[in-house]
């Protein structure tokens, strides 16, 4: 008999794919996505639960299915598309803690992956060149995503000390990039003018959206406990980034960029946050030696290669707005 994984957040594009593509893995024998609202794309042979992870209810589904692996990824990194941010908070700390009670509780579950994030090490002009897996933010985060990730990885490494028989694979993901995703960041390089901080020129790592679905089935099918960074190859400055896409940039004093960001997020334009404004002055670098020699798993996709697949998807749409600018 193959796995019974359940995917978290199978309302959100990610989730959706990663569940497609896990339930088409011959070692898994049936996926269950779960969600508080149906999934608007084709989810295959997917079985989609409408439950709220926020409610102990997720505990009796994990029963009833007989789960034995939990994928996830229903930590939301915008509070527009959570209707605020004091609904973002509730469903990404008080939804994990409600998870992980179910799965300690679960006499069947034995693996539990997370999609994290390198957001959590943030970005300071005191950072190292590259964080490694024991290392933590210099600067504790106040608010926003980057604190929600550092409290559920907190709440998650308390669970693995509680469960010692659970194998707990975190994934620490770079940016990721690609055709298909929608994100603050993604949305900032779609902008018809780039505005950067004057000054910086920060250095960048993305992960391929194949790249993620590939890493989180490896580590789903796996026995491969501990907290991964996951980046493809190499770094790209911003002014790499910016000269490759062929958008038109110009460079502001951070405070206008910050004030520009604010103006952007009201209008809806973009959801550009102060701890993406940290990360386009500062950037930030991880070290992936980790990934290769403990988890057993190697991107396909290089940095750069990964932002030059996400420029063949948007380069039309980017230049006819830089052409209307």
């Amino acid at each position: 008999m193959g796995r019974v994984v359940l995917v978290t957040g199978i309302s959100r594009d990610i989730g959706r794919r990663f569940a497609r593509a896990a339930a088409g893995d011959p070692s898994i024998d049936r996926v269950i996505g779960v969600d508080v609202v149906p999934p608007r794309g084709d989810i295959g042979d997917v079985s989609f639960v409408r439950a709220d992870i926020r409610n102990p209810v997720i505990a009796k589904v994990l029963a009833k299915e007989d789960v034995d692996t939990v994928v996830h990824m229903s930590v939301i990194a915008t509070p527009g598309s959570a209707g605020g941010r004091g609904t973002m908070k509730e469903l990404n700390v008080i939804g994990s803690m409600q998870l992980l009670a179910a799965c300690q509780k679960s006499t069947t579950v034995d693996r539990l992956v997370v999609k994290s994030t390198t957001t959590v090490y943030g970005s300071s002009p005191r950072d190292p060149a590259m964080f490694t897996e024991d290392m933590g933010p210099k600067r504790l985060p106040s608010s926003g995503y980057a604190k929600d990730v550092f409290e559920i990885e907190g709440y998650v490494r308390g669970f693995a000390r509680r469960r010692p028989d659970v194998d707990v694979t975190m994934i620490r993901a770079a940016n990721v990039i690609g055709p298909h995703v929608s994100s603050p960041l993604t949305n900032y390089f779609r902008l018809p003018v780039i505005p950067r901080v004057l000054g910086f020129d920060p250095r960048l790592q993305f992960l391929h959206e194949d790249d993620l679905m590939r890493v989180l089935r490896h580590a789903a099918t796996h026995a491969v406990p501990g907290t991964f960074n996951v980046a493809g190859d190499g770094l790209l400055t911003l002014a790499q980034a910016v000269r490759r896409l062929g958008t038109p940039s110009v460079a502001m004093p951070r405070f206008a960029v910050g004030r520009l960001g604010a103006t952007m997020r009201q209008a809806r334009v973009s959801d550009f946050s102060p701890e993406q404004l940290g990360f386009l002055t500062y950037g930030r670098g991880v070290d992936t030696t980790r990934m290769r020699t403990d988890l057993g798993f190697e991107p396909a996709f290089t940095t750069a290669e990964a932002f030059s697949d996400f420029i063949r998807a948007v380069a039309p749409d980017v230049r006819e707005g830089a052409g209307r600018a």
